[in-house]
């Protein structure tokens, strides 16, 4: 067992093996994260298949969970983009949920959104906002308009410091002039079909505030100061992974973190948990129940499988499979529930716990 002390003194958490081994060894679990192996905790099908293409990134946030930055190398190939979306046809998935890094920077990110969009499929780009203004990535805004992708794109806060503080220098001032080039395609504004979410992220070691009230104090300020309108917020859990994990720990603080998550455990949330109908797939193919145990490389109950050798058996076993789950499952099921679509209670209309 790696031992907290050490943890402590080395601060790297580069290997997911590792990270896996720290995070079962602390304390004991409640009895939801056993419910996969008694197949109680089941997937109901997939409507979405997320796809990470990488972890390269022009960014380096405190808080992400993909360890992406400008210095990694891991990208999806050509022969893995036409896998996913091979799979998108045969399983009859109706979204293509893209992340990375920045997923713009992967050399088959175009090909997935126009090959998805002319199938026919609801795309989502998880966009850190800068990379529509980075050198030669001018026309991306335009690109994704024209192909009616839905934008997801990362704010964790209305204030400058607060976001330069979590991803960067002049991140916020970039973001926000990305922002008003977003809304003058359409995106955000009134009676748009172009759909801009923006996400909130808890700058540090807390739950995310209601994100109906949040989301109203964003439109106000992002309006009143800058004259930005967006569609809709989302409110996520930072999860205790990767940088965010390593900065609990070099502070001292990871005990208490995971404490507040297991003493906010919701059952309510376990309905909505998003990898009951989704199924992500890294930059190599491999298949996971979610992008978070991705990192981990935690793997699907049924072991490992690559979007590649999927037969018509195998896709029928992912429709029910059993959720893998893990202490950071807390990240999902504290309060009012955190996904990738944001709170669980407003994605239920089940508010029961939250406060």
């Amino acid at each position: 067992m790696v031992s907290l002390t050490l943890l402590r003194e080395d601060h790297s958490f580069a290997s997911p093996l590792r990270q896996r081994i720290f995070l079962e060894g602390t304390e004991n679990v409640p009895e939801f994260l056993s419910a996969s192996q008694r197949g109680e905790l089941t997937a109901t099908g997939i409507d979405t298949l997320q796809v990470n293409v990488g972890r390269v990134c022009n960014q380096t946030c405190t808080h992400c969970h993909v360890d992406a930055g400008p210095d990694r190398r891991e990208s999806m190939s050509a022969e893995v983009a036409e896998a996913c979306l091979e799979f998108l046809l045969r399983a009859n998935v109706g979204t293509l949920d893209i992340t990375g890094g920045a997923p713009e920077m992967n050399l088959n990110f175009r090909r997935l959104v126009s090959q998805a969009h002319q199938l026919g499929r609801r795309v989502i780009d998880r966009c850190n906002l800068t990379i529509l203004l980075a050198p030669g990535y001018e026309d991306l805004a335009q690109f994704l308009a024209e192909h009616q992708v839905e934008i997801v794109a990362s704010l964790p806060c209305y204030l400058e410091e607060n976001v330069d503080k979590q991803r960067g220098d002049r991140v916020f001032q970039r973001s926000i002039e990305a922002l008003k080039r977003l809304n003058g395609l359409g995106y955000g504004v009134p009676d748009s079909s172009l759909t801009l979410s923006l996400v909130y992220n808890p700058v540090g070691p807390s739950l995310p505030p209601d994100q109906s009230r949040l989301e109203a104090e964003y439109r106000r300020e992002l309006w009143s100061r800058y004259g930005i309108e967006f569609t809709q917020l989302y409110t996520i859990t930072n999860m205790p992974i990767s940088r965010f994990l390593a900065d609990l720990v070099k502070q001292g603080r990871y005990e208490d973190y995971m404490q507040k998550l297991v003493e906010a455990f919701n059952p309510h949330t376990l309905d909505g948990l998003m990898c009951r109908t989704m199924i992500s797939v890294d930059w190599q193919g491999n298949l996971y129940d979610c992008d978070f145990n991705q990192m981990l490389d935690l793997p699907l109950s049924a072991g490992r499988i690559n979007i590649a050798n999927i037969d018509h058996q195998t896709l029928e076993r992912l429709l029910s499979r059993p959720i893998a789950t893990g202490r950071h499952c807390f990240g999902c099921t504290a309060g009012c529930g955190s996904s990738c679509q944001g709170s669980l209670a407003l994605i239920n209309d089940n508010s029961k716990g939250c406060e």
